[in-house]
């Protein structure tokens, strides 16, 4: 982790991860070799995770003592004991049964927040941090420009809750993000160079 897990530290603590670990479908299926180097207090966002996959990785985040978060299914997460992210979609799975069980078990919510509709439900949904994207060029999203520091500055200050830095995230960047930010969460600025 390294580089990004000390800029992660300059960052506004709160109650939530400083610094998630996302996987992704196609460019990180299995997360549970990056998820092993996490420091404490981080959490790993599974997206598209295979279910064999998920079962170790969920005994690999609770001895490094960070959380997990998973993408748009909120059944799973229940299952898991894990917190939720609402991807900026509709139709998430299990929605209201997590929602309905969360407080009382203290399980995250976050949302993704690419402009004012992902806002708008994040509010809605009473969300505890949003992951606002994409902040900077990313492999995720190729030819689609960043928001850039001070645009995504503008839009995490909307949110009205902690705010996670996402998109293009690296040890080489993350220190232009302003110090009020919640978090950073990457998928390649874990990997080392």
């Amino acid at each position: 982790m390294g580089k990004l897990e000390a800029a992660a530290r300059r960052l506004k603590p709160w109650a939530g991860p400083r610094l998630v670990l996302v996987s992704d479908p196609l460019r990180l299926p299995d997360p549970r070799a990056l998820a092993a180097r996490l420091p404490p207090g981080g959490a790993v966002l599974a997206r598209g995770v295979a279910p064999g996959v998920l079962d170790g990785l969920a005994g690999i985040v609770r001895a490094r003592q960070a959380g997990l978060i998973i993408g748009g299914d909120g059944r799973l997460a229940l299952r898991l004991g894990a917190g939720l992210h609402l991807p900026d979609r509709d139709g998430v799975a299990g929605l209201l049964p997590f929602l309905r069980a969360r407080r009382g078990r203290g399980l995250l919510l976050t949302a993704a927040v690419h402009g004012r509709r992902g806002l708008a439900r994040a509010r809605r949904l009473r969300a505890d941090a949003v992951l606002v994207s994409p902040v900077f060029p990313t492999r995720s999203h190729p030819g689609a420009r960043g928001l850039g520091p001070l645009r995504w500055a503008a839009l995490a200050r909307r949110a009205g809750r902690p705010a996670i830095a996402l998109g293009g995230i690296g040890p080489g960047n993350a220190g232009r993000l302003p110090r009020w930010a919640a978090g950073l969460a990457a998928i390649d600025g874990f990997r080392p160079l």
